[in-house]
C-alpha cells in the first residue's frame, strides 16, 4: 500500500473519531452493528473446538469394557441406571468396587460409598428446588460430592454416579477397570445430513456478512457532505474516497473490538443460557485461530472495499454530490448472472446425493447455495427502485414515505437485506427437511394409544414378580397396567436320541385383561390356560412349539441353569401339566409391537412361586388427568429395582443423527435471528438519526407526528413486503434445486409460511422499538446546527 493510501486512510480514521457528537455517534453505531456480526462469527469459528473438546470428555468417562476382565483391587462392577424427568434425560451409574483402588471416573476424587451419590451443579440445583421433589424420592441417596467440570459435558448436564452395595455380576452391565473406553469410529454422517450442514453454514452465515457490509455503510448522507466539504478545500476524487474508506475502516476497526467484548460476555453467559438443550463451559468457546486471523482480515478489508464500491458512481464535487439528483437506474442483467451461476453450479449434482453416499461435492454445492443466495439479495435494490418509482398518489405519510424511498431505495433495501437472505436459506432448508424428515425416521412397531410405558425388571421368584405389578396398579396416576410374569420353561424328562437340547419354551401369567392384549381370546376367565402360536411371526415355528406347548404335556418350571463358562447349574425339577382344556389361540400384537408365544396361563393355574429368574413386565397406562403420571410411575419403578429399565412407548423413532443435526440447525438459526433482529433495530435508529433535521422541519411546518410515524412505518414495511417476497420466490427455487439433488419431491409447499411469520414478527418489533426515538427527534431542538 503506497504512502498516500496509508496517509488518506488515516485522515479518514480521524474524521471518523474527531467529527462531534454526530460523528461519534455514527461511528459508535458502524463499530455496534460490525461488533454484533464478529461476535456471531467468532462464535461460529469456535464450532470445531466446542464439538472436540465436549467428545473428548465423554469419551475420557466411557467405561472400559473389556470381557475378560478379572476381580481384582481396581475392578469395579457398573450398571447404567438413566431416566427422564419431565422430559429431560438424566444419566446415572451404579457402581460397586471390588477393592480398595477401584478408580473414580473423571470429575471425581474418590467413588462414592453404598448409598451415596456424587452428582453434577445442575443436577444438585434440580434436586435441592421444589420442582425436583418427585425427582428426589426417585434418587433416594445421600449427595457426598459434586462432579467437576472435567467430568461434564456441559454445565447444564444431569449427571450423577450413586454408590451401590448389592450390584452383583448377575444384573451388572459389565465389569472394568478403567475409563476412557474407545466407542469405536462414528458412524459417518451420510450425504443427505452433509448437504443439509453444508447448506445451513451458508445460509446462516451469509446474513452476517450481509450486515456487517451494510453495517461499514451507516452515515451514508452525512459523509457525503462531508466529503463534498473536502473537495471544496482542494482534495480530488481519488483522495476523498480514500478518506471515507478510512472513516469505514475506523468503524470497522472498531467493530473488531466491540465483537471481541460481545464474543466475551456470549462466552461467560454460555453456560447459563440453554438453547434446544444445549449449553457449554465458557472454556469450550475458543476460535480457530485460522477463522478467527480471516474474520480480523476480512472485516476491515470489507469495510474498504465496500466503500471504494459503492462510490465508483457517485461524483463528489465541491458543492455536493450526484447521489442527491436522480439516481441512475440500477442495472438487472448481472444480478440474474449470480443465481444462473449458482443453479449451473447446483443442477449438475441432481440425484447424486443419497442416502447411502457419505460424500458429496461439499464446495460445488456450497458455492452454488452461495451465488443463488447473493443473487436474491442482489436483486433487492432493484426491485425495489423498481416497484416504488411506480407507486403514485394516496394519504400524505404513504406518499411521504414512498418519495422517500424514490430518493433512497438503496439505503431501505440495505436495511432489510439480511433479513431476505435468512428467510430465503431458511426457506429452503425447511423444504429439504420436510421432504427428507420421512426417511430418517422409521415405525417402533408400537401402539402409544394403548399403553405409555414398558418397565422389564428380572425378580427373585414369581410372587416378588407380581408384587412388582401390583405396585404398578397402585401408583398414582396410573390408569391401567397390562402386568405379566415372563420364564422359561422346558419339556420335562431328559434329553432324547436326535435332540441338541431339551425343547423349551415360555411361559406369561397373566389376569384376563392382560392376556387379551397379548393374545385373540374368545373367553377368558381365571382358571383358563392357552397356548399361543405366532403363525409365521417372529417367534418359533409352530412344530417346535409343539413339542414343548400341548394340552395336557408336562413342563418343568424349574429348568437348569448356565454358569458364565457355560456349565449347566443341576436343579430339581419342578413339573406342573398343560392342562388338557388348554386352548390353542393366535398372537396378537402387544403395545411394544411384540408377540408373545407359548404358554399363556391366568394366576390360579400356577404356581409362579416355583418359576426360576422369572421377569416383571408391565406395559403401563396412564390417566391424562393426573400432572406427572408419568414421573410417579418412574418412582415405583425405581422403588422396585433402581436396574428397572423404563421405555417410553413411541410410534416413531427418529434417528439420532438426524436428530443431532435438526438440533444443530435451530442453534444456528435462533442466534442469527437474533443477530438480525438487533442488527436491525441499530440500521433503523442510524436511519432516524440521519433524518432528525427532516423530521423537525416537517413538525416545524405543522406535520402531524401520527402522519410522520405512519410514514416512518411505510417506509419499512414497503421494502420489507417486497423482500419478503422475493425471499419467498429465492427461497422456493432453492429449495427445489436441493430436493432434485436428493432426488426427492416437495413435501409442504407451505413451509415458507413460518419463516415469513418470524421476519414480519422481527420487523414488526423492530418498528415498535424505534418508535419512542422517533418520537424524540420530531422536537424542535433538532432544527439546532453549528
Amino acid at each position: 500500500m503506497s504512502g498516500s493510501w496509508i496517509r488518506d486512510l488515516t485522515l479518514g480514521v480521524r474524521f471518523a473519531v474527531t467529527g462531534g457528537r454526530r460523528g461519534w455517534t455514527r461511528t459508535v453505531l458502524t463499530a455496534v452493528g460490525v461488533g454484533l456480526g464478529v461476535s456471531l462469527l467468532l462464535v461460529a469459528a469456535s464450532v470445531p473446538n466446542l464439538i472436540q473438546s465436549r467428545d473428548d470428555r465423554e469419551s475420557a468417562r466411557v467405561v472400559t469394557f473389556d470381557n475378560d476382565v478379572k476381580r481384582s483391587e481396581r475392578s469395579f462392577l457398573m450398571a447404567a441406571t438413566g431416566t427422564l424427568y419431565h422430559g429431560d434425560t438424566i444419566k446415572g451409574t451404579l457402581i460397586r468396587p471390588d477393592g480398595d483402588h477401584a478408580p473414580a471416573p473423571p470429575g471425581l476424587a474418590k467413588l462414592p460409598g453404598p448409598g451415596e451419590m456424587a452428582v453434577s451443579p445442575a443436577l444438585a440445583e434440580l434436586l435441592a428446588a421444589p420442582e425436583g421433589a418427585l425427582l428426589k424420592d426417585r434418587l433416594p441417596y445421600r449427595i457426598t460430592a459434586t462432579i467437576a467440570d472435567r467430568g461434564l459435558i456441559g454445565p447444564g448436564e444431569l449427571l450423577y454416579y450413586a454408590g451401590s452395595g448389592t450390584l452383583s455380576a448377575d444384573t451388572a452391565d459389565s465389569r472394568s477397570v478403567g475409563y476412557g473406553g474407545n466407542e469405536g469410529k462414528p458412524e459417518p454422517l451420510n450425504a443427505v445430513l452433509l448437504l443439509m450442514i453444508v447448506i445451513a453454514c451458508v445460509a446462516l452465515l451469509l446474513p452476517v456478512a450481509v450486515f456487517i457490509a451494510t453495517a461499514v455503510r451507516f452515515g451514508g448522507e452525512q459523509r457525503d457532505r462531508r466529503l463534498a466539504a473536502l473537495r471544496l478545500v482542494g482534495s480530488d476524487q481519488a483522495m476523498t474516497r480514500r478518506i471515507a474508506a478510512g472513516e469505514s475502516l475506523c468503524g470497522a476497526l472498531l467493530g473488531l473490538a466491540a465483537g471481541a467484548g460481545f464474543f466475551a460476555l456470549i462466552r461467560q453467559l454460555a453456560g447459563s443460557v440453554t438453547i434446544w438443550n444445549i449449553n457449554a463451559f465458557p472454556f469450550d468457546i475458543v476460535p480457530s485461530t485460522a477463522l478467527t486471523a480471516l474474520v480480523v482480515l476480512a472485516v476491515p478489508a470489507s469495510a474498504i472495499g465496500v466503500t471504494l464500491f459503492t462510490l465508483r458512481g457517485v461524483s463528489i464535487e465541491p458543492l455536493g454530490v450526484v447521489r442527491n439528483t436522480a439516481p441512475r437506474r440500477r442495472r438487472l442483467w448481472w444480478r440474474l448472472l449470480l443465481p444462473a451461476a449458482g443453479l449451473a453450479l447446483l443442477l449438475p449434482q441432481a440425484g447424486q446425493v443419497d442416502m447411502a453416499g457419505t460424500e458429496i461435492a461439499t464446495y460445488q454445492i456450497a458455492g452454488g447455495a452461495l451465488l443463488v443466495l447473493i443473487g436474491v439479495t442482489a436483486l433487492l435494490p432493484w426491485l425495489v427502485e423498481a416497484v416504488v418509482g411506480r407507486l403514485r398518489g394516496g394519504p400524505v405519510s404513504w406518499q411521504l414515505a414512498v418519495r422517500r424511498l424514490q430518493l433512497s431505495s438503496g439505503t431501505a433495501a440495505r436495511a432489510v437485506s439480511g433479513i431476505v437472505v435468512a428467510a430465503a436459506g431458511a426457506i429452503a432448508l425447511q423444504m429439504l427437511f420436510a421432504s427428507v424428515q420421512s426417511d430418517f425416521m422409521k415405525p417402533t412397531g408400537m401402539d402409544s394409544a394403548r399403553a405409555q410405558l414398558e418397565t422389564h425388571a428380572g425378580a427373585a421368584d414369581g410372587s416378588v414378580a407380581h408384587e412388582m405389578i401390583q405396585k404398578y396398579s397402585a401408583t398414582k396416576g396410573v390408569s391401567g397396567v397390562i402386568g405379566i410374569i415372563e420364564a422359561g420353561v422346558e419339556r420335562a424328562g431328559p434329553q432324547r436320541s436326535g435332540e441338541d437340547f431339551i425343547p423349551t419354551t415360555q411361559i406369561t401369567v397373566g389376569d384376563c385383561p392382560s392376556l387379551r392384549e397379548l393374545a385373540k381370546l374368545a373367553s377368558c376367565k381365571d382358571g383358563d390356560v392357552f397356548l399361543a402360536r405366532t403363525r409365521g411371526g417372529d417367534g418359533p415355528p409352530d412344530d417346535y412349539l409343539a413339542k414343548t406347548a400341548r394340552p395336557g404335556a408336562q413342563v418343568n418350571l424349574h429348568p437348569d441353569a448356565y454358569s458364565s463358562e457355560g456349565e449347566p447349574e443341576k436343579t430339581e425339577p419342578v413339573l406342573w401339566r398343560i392342562p388338557a382344556s388348554a386352548r390353542t389361540v393366535d398372537s396378537r400384537t402387544d403395545p411394544m409391537g411384540q408377540k408373545s408365544f407359548g404358554i399363556l396361563a391366568t394366576p390360579s393355574t400356577v404356581d409362579v412361586s416355583k418359576l426360576r429368574s422369572p421377569s416383571a413386565r408391565a406395559m403401563i397406562r396412564l390417566d391424562p388427568a393426573v400432572p406427572d403420571a408419568a414421573e410417579y410411575a418412574r418412582n415405583t419403578a425405581a422403588a422396585i429395582d433402581p436396574l428397572t429399565r423404563v421405555s417410553t412407548l413411541q410410534n416413531f423413532e427418529r434417528d439420532s443423527m438426524f436428530s443431532s443435526v435438526r438440533t444443530g440447525l435451530f442453534v444456528g438459526a435462533t442466534a442469527t435471528m437474533l443477530l438480525i433482529a438487533a442488527s436491525l433495530l441499530v440500521s433503523t435508529l442510524e436511519q432516524l438519526r440521519d433524518r432528525k433535521r427532516l423530521l423537525s422541519v416537517l413538525v416545524a411546518f405543522g406535520t402531524r407526528r401520527a402522519t410522520l410515524s405512519w410514514s416512518v412505518l411505510w417506509q419499512t414495511a414497503v421494502p420489507i413486503a417486497l423482500g419478503l417476497a422475493l425471499a419467498v420466490t429465492g427461497g422456493i427455487g432453492l429449495g427445489l434445486v436441493l430436493l432434485k439433488l436428493v432426488g426427492k419431491q416437495v413435501a409442504d409447499w407451505w413451509a415458507f409460511l413460518p419463516i415469513t411469520g418470524v421476519g414480519a414478527a422481527l420487523i414488526l418489533l423492530v418498528t415498535l422499538l424505534s418508535l419512542p426515538p422517533l418520537w424524540r427527534m420530531m422536537r424542535p431542538d433538532g432544527l439546532r446546527t453549528e
